[in-house]
């Protein structure tokens, strides 16, 4: 049944990064004919959700409830809404609205739309702030809230973080070709890195290589499915030991000190480097050289559209592409957080709220 009465993990203050998430009543939207309200059983834990609660990207307005990789039961259904109906499994990602009139959004690139909502850390076209996942509900434009339906193969505990993370790195692979008689570089095995070779194999790809620090996570990458790894600090010559041999670089490191220019001389004349890691500061810098004498390129990518996520999602259900999820209970998220911090993901948390779930 419905519920005008919304909890949830709240961040407070900067504490909130370290662990400190406080449960309390949290205000949604007001609610419109659009809106779709959903009992929460599972929302992935982003690197964004920690991000935003240490003010890396941008000051912090604290109070948050974050969380952007949400999956449970739709409660509450609005009249405008035609593709939910209550009791439907559903999912939102990071994005939960744009203008629906500018030519992104008619172009299936509403990602790009200059009034872009995100699922929390924003406002709403009506001026409300956002509120994600790490609730026991959510209200959500029904537009882009999905109806999990067509995806029965793939269990919710999978599905959450692919509505964010996923879709980050399925969107560059496919828009740039990955697929047969192609080579991909994944570079860093995170939360993103590890979709990153997931997709590429399920692709079909010809080749997908894992750039690392170090061979610390190479028996991993042989597991999800990554042909070698490069080992940049085991290595002292991989630079010019593997130039010039990848078609398709998604590079999800983060750090302002990775050895951007050398990264760009792994691809092969016509290549591209997509970037999709956020890093708290500048890029480093790099010779325009190196992408002038091989026509090469570098671009970014932020998530992927409605329609990406509906394909990606197929892809899964089809393919049988699991997320390597590292589950816990909602209860525990400040523990899941002190986790994350130690970089024990291994490769996405997830929080499964024990009051819905198991009724799922």
């Amino acid at each position: 049944m419905a519920t005008e009465t919304f909890h949830g993990w709240v961040g407070k203050d900067a504490s909130a990064k370290d662990g400190n998430l406080v449960y309390e009543e949290f205000q949604p939207k007001r609610w419109e004919e659009t809106d779709v309200d959903i009992e929460i059983t599972h929302c992935g834990m982003c690197g964004s959700d920690l991000h935003t609660l240490s003010g890396g990207w941008h000051e912090p307005e604290f109070p948050y409830v974050v969380g952007h990789e949400i999956v449970g039961r739709a409660v509450r259904v609005g009249s405008q809404v035609k593709h939910v109906k209550v009791g439907d499994r559903v999912g939102v990602g990071a994005q939960s609205d744009s203008c629906g009139e500018c030519e992104f959004c008619k172009n299936n690139n509403e990602p790009l739309c200059d009034k872009f909502v995100q699922t929390y850390d924003s406002r709403h076209l009506n001026g409300d702030r956002t509120r994600g996942g790490y609730a026991d509900h959510a209200r959500v434009p029904g537009g882009f809230v999905f109806n999990l339906a067509p995806y029965p193969n793939v269990p919710s505990e999978i599905l959450a973080p692919m509505l964010c993370g996923g879709i980050t790195v399925f969107s560059p692979l496919k828009r740039h070709g990955a697929g047969p008689g192609k080579k991909v570089g994944i570079i860093g095995l995170g939360g993103l890195g590890h979709f990153g070779v997931l997709w590429a194999k399920a692709l079909g790809s010809d080749e997908f290589v894992v750039i690392s620090r170090s061979k610390s996570k190479e028996s991993d990458a042989k597991k999800l499915g990554a042909d070698r790894i490069i080992a940049t600090n085991d290595e002292p010559d991989w630079a010019t030991k593997y130039a010039g041999s990848l078609d398709i670089i998604v590079n999800t490191a983060d750090s302002t000190t990775m050895p951007f220019a050398e990264y760009i001389g792994l691809l092969r004349p016509l290549g591209t480097l997509v970037q999709v890691g956020a890093p708290e500061g500048n890029m480093p810098s790099f010779n325009g050289f190196s992408l002038l004498m091989k026509s090469r390129s570098i671009a970014g990518s932020i998530l992927g559209s409605r329609a990406e996520i509906k394909e990606m999602l197929q892809l899964a259900n089809d393919k049988g592409v699991n997320t390597w999820a590292n589950p816990y209970p909602m209860s525990k998220v400040n523990d899941a957080i002190k986790a994350f911090n130690r970089a024990e993901a291994r490769y996405r948390i997830v929080l499964i709220n024990e009051k819905n779930a198991g009724s799922e």
